[in-house]
Parts: structure tokens; sequence; C-alpha cells
């Protein structure tokens, strides 16, 4: 039988080839890409070089290997569409034995720019250590085997679980990149303050023990090597070469399954009593009866299922709590800023019906009223509620916790309940005045043309909800300089709370008419994307 590497190794560059041809602009963003990826690699293989003879040379190069095989294993789970090869069902029907096309795909792997990214960053960390002709020959040991290490440990991960990224669930997943994105930004900035306060040597033990794990252990043996301790240079590369091998047979078993396993388009699904019975046995038990409880449960479910609706709360959830919690940390934040929770969560009552589209036509037959209209705000409102509630209580409580401001936690939680309130007041009345169209393809949130209608529909609503919060400000600064601010902070949180009840059910009662008055021109624009 004919060896299938050198058609999936031509496969995969035909497959960069034509990628390239669709645009002049994917051309150029593809070149800048790879031009800005090799200068960042040859600086962080210059930077590496300069590290040799460092006490913490061996610290850096052992923790980034680490972390570079990190990123492989994680990224296709986060990007399952950035490289078409990760799918090998497509290759199903063809007559291939698993360990043929494991050792296909992995010489197709190594070709694109983030292997060569990958080979120019180990190459660094090995010769940053290698002294003397054993740690040069471990060097170019440690090398090939940590990027093999590299390319299967993301095949193996793609591939059991390749069902899921091709899946809506997976991409789903992908949503969470930004969560992902955006945490580790925040993690690494903390580690790296806390580092350059105490130095690299506090990552001395981390280092030790990622030396005995695959790929790091290869690098670590180039230290060994160099040094003369031939006997843990040899075991380092024996579990990397263990792993090397481990890791393609791994991959050949999940090739087997899930080319010899039914998938769910075989299946028989459940019938209609079925799932209406599983759904009441939810969290529709929960749920109040009447329209209020149906109008939640499909909010939840847009929450829950539209990839837009829950990039968007995947994002708010992220930042009200990186940016209290974080600043707390490192002892820079202030506990007001747990009001970020329920300000980035008050923002998805903005545009209630932009989310339904044109299916809000289903939601526009129903209501013939404005008492129809207050219960389909209402129960929009509740959903939103459920989990802005115990959120924002949460954050709230750790960010004290974090800044030991226990005295204060009534006054910022009455805040935080009266931002609240004042939001879903303000944002019932906008979603009915300005109404705007979510594109359900793409990365754009607004359809064309209507940019206008989501800035004054947000940021109008922001500040009038700022303004509308004014009084409960004033009695904030007011507890902040009486000589009797104890009893007025404890004050602030049934005051908060009331008065955020109070704009609600203003607001909304407000939006009813208005919003029953308008369903032929909130159609007319939800319906452009």
């Amino acid at each position: 039988m004919t060896s299938p590497t050198p058609t999936l190794v031509r496969l995969k560059l035909s497959l960069l080839r034509n990628g390239l041809r669709r645009s002049g602009g994917r051309r150029a963003a593809f070149a800048v890409s790879a031009v800005v990826a090799i200068l960042f690699a040859l600086a962080q293989l210059l930077g590496l070089l300069l590290l040799r003879g460092s006490a913490h040379a061996d610290v850096v190069a052992v923790t980034g290997t680490a972390l570079l095989a990190l990123g492989w294993a994680v990224l296709p789970l986060f990007f399952p569409t950035g490289d078409e090869t990760l799918d090998p069902t497509r290759l199903v029907l063809l007559p291939l034995r698993p360990r043929p096309l494991v050792r296909a795909l992995l010489a197709a792997s190594l070709v694109g720019i983030g292997p060569l990214f990958t080979l120019l960053v180990l190459t660094g960390c090995a010769l940053s250590l290698a002294h003397g002709p054993a740690g040069y020959v471990a060097a170019v040991t440690a090398v090939v085997l940590a990027l093999l290490i590299c390319v299967a440990l993301a095949r193996t991960v793609a591939a059991a679980n390749v069902r899921l990224l091709t899946s809506r669930k997976g991409r789903d997943l992908a949503v969470l990149s930004g969560l992902v994105i955006a945490l580790g930004v925040q993690v690494v900035n903390f580690g790296a303050r806390q580092l350059g306060s105490a130095g690299l040597g506090r990552l001395e033990p981390v280092a030790d023990v990622l030396s005995w794990v695959p790929p790091a252990s290869a690098v670590g043996a180039v230290r060994a090597a160099s040094e003369g301790s031939y006997g843990t240079a040899i075991a380092r590369l024996a579990l990397s070469a263990a792993a090397a091998v481990l890791l393609p047979a791994l991959w050949a078993r999940s090739l087997t399954r899930l080319m010899t396993a039914p998938d769910g388009s075989t299946l028989q699904a459940p019938d209609a009593g079925t799932r209406h019975h599983a759904t009441r046995a939810g969290i529709g038990r929960l749920l109040p009866d009447g329209r209020t409880g149906t109008v939640m449960a499909r909010s939840l479910r847009y929450v829950w299922r539209d990839p837009k609706t829950k990039a968007a709360w995947v994002t708010s959830l992220a930042i009200g709590l990186i940016v209290p919690v974080f600043n707390a940390v490192q002892g820079t934040g202030s506990v007001y800023f747990a009001c970020f929770a329920a300000g980035m969560l008050g923002i998805q009552m903005y545009n209630q019906f932009g989310q339904d589209t044109s299916a809000f036509w289903m939601v526009a037959t129903t209501i013939s009223s404005a008492r129809d209209a207050y219960t389909e705000l209402r129960g929009r409102a509740l959903a939103l509620l459920v989990v802005t509630l115990p959120y924002a209580v949460l954050v709230t409580v750790l960010t004290a916790a974090l800044l030991g401001a226990w005295a204060r936690l009534p006054e910022v939680l009455g805040l935080s309940l009266a931002l609240l309130g004042a939001m879903l007041a303000t944002g019932a009345w906008t979603s009915a005045r300005f109404p705007y169209s979510v594109p359900q393809e793409g990365h754009k949130n607004v359809a064309p043309g209507q940019a206008g209608l989501a800035w004054i529909s947000i940021f109008g609503g922001m500040v009038a909800a700022a303004l509308l919060c004014s009084p409960v400000i004033a009695l904030a600064v007011w507890a902040n300089v009486s000589a009797d601010g104890g009893t007025w902070r404890l004050l602030l949180l049934p005051a908060g709370a009331a008065y955020g009840a109070t704009l609600t059910f203003l607001g909304l009662r407000l939006a009813a008419p208005r919003t029953a008055a308008r369903l032929p021109e909130i159609l007319a624009a939800v319906s452009k994307g």
C-alpha cells in the first residue's frame, strides 16, 4: 500500500494555497501574520540566546516550553476552524487505516506558520541551556521531541473532541475564547507584577517539577547533559520519547472510534412529549405559570443556545468579575468597582427584541395591548434578574472580602441594586424606542446602517441610568461624610433595593404602551440582519 503521507502533505499545501487565492485581503492578512509571527519568534530566539549563562535561564526555558505545549493543546478547542485538516471525519470514506493516517496527518501538521514559530522558540529554549558536545546533542534531540509532542498533543485533543468541535456546542465553546483570553491577560499581568518585584527565583520550584513533565522534560535534559548529569538527561529524554510514542497511539485509538462509531445523525431524536417533560422537569418547574414563565424560559434559552447572545453574556460576566476582583487582588482596587457586575449585566436589557431577529413576528402576534407588552417585558427582565442578582451579590461580597471592606458591603450592594434597576428601566424603554438587528452570521453585532441606533440605545441608556441613580449616589456620598455614616450605610441596602425595584416597575410600565404601539417598526428594525 502506498504511503498517504506525501498526498496529505500536498493536500495541506493545496489548502493553504487555495485559501490565499480567495481574495487579496486574505493574502495580505496571511502575509502580515506570517511576518509578525516569524519576527516575534526570532525575537524570542535572540532573547533566549542572550540568557545563556544566566542563573535563571533554565526557569525561562523549561517554563516557556510547558506554556508552548499548553497552547498547542488548548487552542484547537477554541479555534477548531483554524485548520481544515483538524477534522479527520472528512477522510472517513477513504480506505485508510488509523496508523498510516496518523503518520500522514502528523507530517502534514508540521507544515505551517505555527510549527515554524514553535520550532524557532524551542530552538532558543534548548540552545540557551546547551554547553559542551553532550549538551548540543541533547538540544537537537530535545527540539525534535518537543516539536513532535506539541503537534501530536494538538491532534490528539482535536481528534478526541472533534464531534464536539464540529457541532453547535463546539461553536459555543469558541465563544469562551474571549473569556479565556481576558482572564489570561489578567493572570499574566498579575504574574508579571509579582515576578517583577520578587524575581524569577520564585518559579524555580515550578521549573523543577516541569522539568520531569514532557515536553518540558526534553529541554530540562539539555541542562542536565550540559552539567554532566547524563543519567538524569537520559531519563528526561526517555519521558519525552515515551510521550511522543503514547500520544500518536491515543490519537490512533480516537481515530478508530471516531470513524467506526455512529454520530448524532443516525440516532433517533426524542419526541416532543419527552422534550416537553424534560423541560418541565428542569428549570421549568421553578418558573411561574402563564406568559411570564414562558417568556423567561425563552429568554434563558437564548442565553444558553444563541451564539451571539451567549457571547454578550460571557463578555459581561467576565468584565464584571475581572475589573473588581483583579484590581482588589493587586491592591489597587476599590470596593465600589463591584458595581461593574450589575452594570455590565444590566446592559443585556438593552435591545431585547434584537436577539429575536425576524422571528419577532411570532412575539408581535401575541401582543394586542399594553398589558401584553408589559408581561412580555417583565418576563424578559425577570429572566435577566435570575442570573444578575446572585452574580452581583457574589461579586460584591468577594470584592469586599478581598479588600477587607466589610463595613461598606451594604452600601455597595445597595448602589449595585439601584444601578441594576435603573438599567432595567432604561433598557426596556430603549428596546422599544431604538431597536436594531443583530446579524446571525459573521462577527458584527449591529446590522449595516444601524450603528447610530446601537450607540444611542446603549450609551444614552447608560447615561440616563446614571442620572436616575443620582439620589442613591448622593445618599452614599452623605454617608461617607456624615459623622453618623455607619447607620446611613446600613440604610443604603434596603433603600437601594427599593429604589431599584421602583425604577424597574416604572420603566416597564412606561415602555409597555410604546412597545405595543410600535410593533411594526420594531419588527422592521430587528429583521434587517
